[in-house]
């Protein structure tokens, strides 16, 4: 069983081909749209595979919605998920050609359309300069995870979001989890107490590895990496905060949004060891304390033909939760045994995620549209950014060999993203070693 991420993409429904999608959309019809004072207008900033199938799920949100302007930094990005868009949605797809935004600075022109929501899909290393720019345009907001890649980005995110909501701005991430049905169910019934105080827990996210696109003679370094940008700790955090942070946020959940107090751990390159691989690792195992007491077990790898694993089990002093987004387990055992009765089980994992997994993406943007429209902006600045630094400092933990407080990872002066780059820029970021890297 090799669980793949792009496995779990495409049973989701969210690669920019993806046949899921199609025949869903509510409002597609061809030739049926024109503008109007009530329509929402809609810009999206990273066209890959995730910011595609978000601009599907705006679209189908609400029935006057349209995608008005689109930027990215790659024209054959751009080009792909305005074809997939216009297939699937016809009239909704309002960009012409003087709103496709190609570039580095392309998100500006974008902001400087008339836009109500954008969305954010761009490699995560932009979004501080993304999400800051947007807050201050004054558009409402759907912004992918995570949210920086180091702690003088996110503390640009934290600042952002306080504007965001001062400016009273809705502002939903994408912890996809969290708007996850029976997922909201069992979380809320762990802290309501049904297992008692959290004792311990563990969470994973065990798969096997990712894409990769070779390199063209005419790309230079930089655009080889960008293109690449899940192998460079500068544009994706690591594995940590780009895709398992997805487990730790569910962590965060169940431990009611508090911070831990530090974390200690391992990690390294074990198997994915060629060049091409960039500088990440491609496994963590962490330890983090809670203020209680709690100590919570992380474990996460990219490394195919391994053992799948994608879930939280929460050991309370009343019982026990298992929340398993692999199987679609959630389960609460001991004084108070429960089990959410309306998920489908399934022998297969693709059988499940094809018929529930969907739900959640459409389900963030149902919420956002809808609290747009009862001017009750939804905003996630509350929780959003704490899985961010309980990943970074994990890795802070891992990279180094030291245990790290959550207060030096938030205060970190180490800034894996450069001030401004271009397409000539040379950027390179040592592979870690525990022992020899140090906490800056």
């Amino acid at each position: 069983m090799n669980f793949s991420r792009r496995k779990f993409l495409k049973a989701a429904g969210i690669t920019s081909v993806s046949g899921l999608v199609l025949g869903q959309s509510a409002w597609a019809s061809e030739g049926m749209w024109s503008l109007n004072s009530n329509t929402l207008k809609v810009g999206l900033i990273g066209c890959g595979g995730r910011g595609t199938a978000a601009a599907m799920e705006a679209l189908n949100a609400d029935p006057n919605v349209v995608l008005y302007a689109m930027a990215d930094a790659f024209s054959d990005h751009l080009e792909e998920s305005y074809k997939t868009l216009k297939k699937e949605f016809g009239e909704k797809v309002q960009v012409q050609d003087a709103q496709k935004f190609v570039g580095l600075e392309a998100y500006k022109e974008l902001l400087a359309q008339d836009v109500d929501v954008v969305l954010l899909a761009a490699p995560p290393a932009f979004r501080p300069d993304h999400l800051e720019a947007t807050v201050k345009a004054g558009k409402h907001i759907f912004c992918e995870k995570p949210f920086a890649v180091d702690g003088p980005g996110l503390r640009r995110v934290i600042e952002s979001t306080k504007q965001a909501k001062a400016k009273n701005l809705a502002l939903v991430a994408g912890f996809c989890w969290r708007y996850h049905l029976p997922k909201r169910e069992t979380f809320n019934r762990v802290l309501d107490g049904q297992i008692g105080g959290i004792l311990a827990a563990e969470c994973t996210y065990n798969t096997g590895e990712l894409w990769y696109k070779e390199r063209q003679s005419e790309w230079t370094d930089f655009e080889y990496q960008l293109r690449n940008w899940l192998y460079y700790n500068w544009l994706s955090g690591d594995h940590i905060v780009e895709q398992a942070i997805h487990s730790i946020d569910m962590l965060q959940w169940a431990m009611g949004d508090e911070l831990p107090l530090r974390v200690t751990g391992s990690g390294g390159r074990q198997k994915r060891t060629d060049e091409k691989f960039g500088n990440i690792y491609d496994h963590f195992a962490l330890v983090y304390e809670y203020p209680s007491g709690a100590k919570t077990y992380f474990a996460s790898r990219q490394q195919n033909d391994t053992a799948p694993s994608y879930a939280v089990e929460l050991i309370g002093e009343k019982g026990k939760c298992l929340v398993d987004c692999r199987t679609g387990e959630h389960i609460i055992s001991g004084a108070n045994a429960w089990e959410y009765a309306d998920e489908t089980k399934f022998t297969d994992e693709n059988a499940y995620k094809e018929s529930n997994s969907r739900s959640m993406y459409q389900q963030e943007h149902d919420e956002l549209f809808a609290s747009i429209r009862n001017n009750k902006p939804k905003n996630d600045s509350d929780w959003m950014v704490k899985a961010n630094i309980v990943a970074i400092a994990g890795r802070m933990a891992a990279y180094t060999g030291q245990t790290v407080t959550i207060d030096e990872a938030l205060s970190s002066q180490e800034r894996y993203f450069p001030d401004q780059v271009n397409w000539d820029t040379k950027h390179e970021i040592p592979v870690a070693i525990p022992g020899i890297t140090k906490i800056t």
